[in-house]
């Protein structure tokens, strides 16, 4: 009673506050409340694709019904395919007539707009979301099923087919208004987000490429609310521990001659971690995979790793693999020659130890062009009587695909469905706030390029 009685309320203010919009805006958000059983259908759809990033077909599946849908707003589509050595389904995207021109350098000028043609409208837009899912095949996953009248559960019914979903109904709505001939939007979908392919200048080659033509990206992952965005994500990178050490029978371990064995250093190196890194904040590191023993092997591609070990024998080999969040690129590489130094110094005896780092998704660290794009977002809510937006805690948002492209353009995330449990079985979506988020990225791209 108490949920329904605030959306009764909130519905009202947003009624009431429609008075600051203006005669197209109110026609955007009727279009957006008469099409969302439509809306509803596309997420169910969508969710009942197993689209896990390494189920080629399964991605390509979920692509071509956000390509049909993505048409219907008037856009040029096309697919965007990778080298059989990345071992990815490739990528959607979608563009305006006017972005496709930017985007295929048809006589464009220094500026990157179409010269000895009309130029766009307002900002270029670049819009990302993306096709896949945590969950593979053989992964326990719920089809789109509906709790109650205002949640449903679903594979990647937030995270993100719930955010492609808010995006896509808000193309549509701007196109039956007309408001998308002269805007230059691209709508890039990647289809490998929860698990990007190496190398990654080829994974995300073309993504970068085309975000350098925009001059602000929007990203569609959960929303944190009505009232929240994203000005800033933390980075994610991996870094692997490799200890070898003495082995020979237990009842000599800690002895100088034996040693203590590779398993008492990774652990001691790893606790290290903890000790004199883990109070910074935004930064984090998780040892995701620790192995040791005597026959060890470990697969880095499906972090996956066996060994054999027994009881009364010295481990001569441990594995440990992790990763490192980080809000800028000073504090990952401060944190990197800290751990490096806690590796090769004060080793225990008989054991040797070696980390290694490997860049994964960078940060997008906060910048004043992303606080004055959320500037214009706040507004945005203001007049549809939700109140200000604020920039939400980057330490509570993993890394995303938009942090490759935040040092070429202003970003904003955080711009899709709500909801709860990403990743987790019983993931969620909330569909009362549905509608007012599809609103709001509706009249903050129509802003954004006016």
């Amino acid at each position: 009673m108490k949920k329904l009685l605030a959306f009764i309320l909130l519905a009202l203010s947003f009624t009431n506050a429609q008075a600051q919009l203006t005669k197209e805006e109110k026609k955007l958000m009727e279009y957006i409340d008469a099409n969302m059983p439509r809306a509803i259908e596309l997420l169910k759809e969508s969710v009942n694709v197993n689209s896990g990033t390494l189920n080629i077909e399964g991605v390509k599946k979920v692509g071509a019904i956000y390509r049909r849908e993505l048409e219907k707003a008037g856009m040029q589509t096309e697919w965007v395919s990778m080298p059989d050595s990345i071992k990815r389904a490739g990528h959607l995207v979608a563009s305006t007539p006017m972005a496709y021109q930017v985007n295929t350098n048809q006589a464009n000028d220094a500026n990157n707009n179409p010269k000895n043609s009309k130029k766009p409208k307002g900002k270029k837009l670049f819009l990302i979301g993306h096709l896949d899912t945590v969950f593979e095949p053989d992964m326990p996953a719920n089809p789109f099923t509906m709790i109650n009248d205002s949640t449903a559960t679903g594979q990647g019914a937030n995270d993100m087919k719930g955010g492609d979903v808010v995006m896509i109904i808000a193309l549509q709505a701007l196109q039956a208004q007309g408001l998308l001939k002269d805007a230059a939007i691209t709508a890039y979908f990647t289809g490998d987000e929860e698990h990007a392919g190496y190398p990654r200048e080829v994974s995300r080659g073309d993504f970068i490429e085309r975000a350098k033509k925009a001059e602000v990206a929007l990203a569609f992952e959960g929303a944190n609310g009505l009232r929240s965005v994203a000005t800033a994500r933390r980075g994610a990178s991996g870094w692997k521990l490799e200890v070898n050490a003495k082995t020979g029978h237990s009842s000599g371990v800690f002895t100088p001659y034996a040693g203590y064995g590779a398993i008492y250093e990774a652990a001691r190196i790893v606790n290290s971690f903890r000790e004199q890194l883990s109070q910074e904040k935004y930064l984090t590191f998780n040892p995701g995979l620790f192995i040791g023993g005597s026959d060890m092997q470990y697969d880095d591609a499906k972090s996956f790793g066996s060994t054999i070990g027994k009881t009364n024998i010295i481990a001569p080999s441990a594995v440990v693999i992790g990763d490192l969040r980080f809000l800028t690129d000073e504090q990952k590489n401060k944190a990197r020659a800290v751990m490096s130094n806690i590796v090769n110094t004060n080793n225990l005896t008989g054991a040797r130890a070696k980390i290694t780092f490997q860049d994964g998704i960078p940060s997008m660290a906060p910048t004043e062009g992303n606080d004055r794009i959320l500037n214009i977002i706040s507004g945005v809510t203001v007049d549809m009587g939700l109140g200000i937006t604020v920039a939400g805690d980057p330490g509570s948002r993993g890394a995303g695909d938009i942090s490759y492209i935040a040092a070429y353009v202003d970003c904003i995330d955080g711009l899709g469905a709500s909801g709860k449990g990403a990743h987790a079985v019983g993931e969620t979506i909330n569909l009362n706030e549905l509608p007012f988020l599809i609103k709001r990225a509706a009249l903050t791209m129509h802003r954004l390029t006016k």
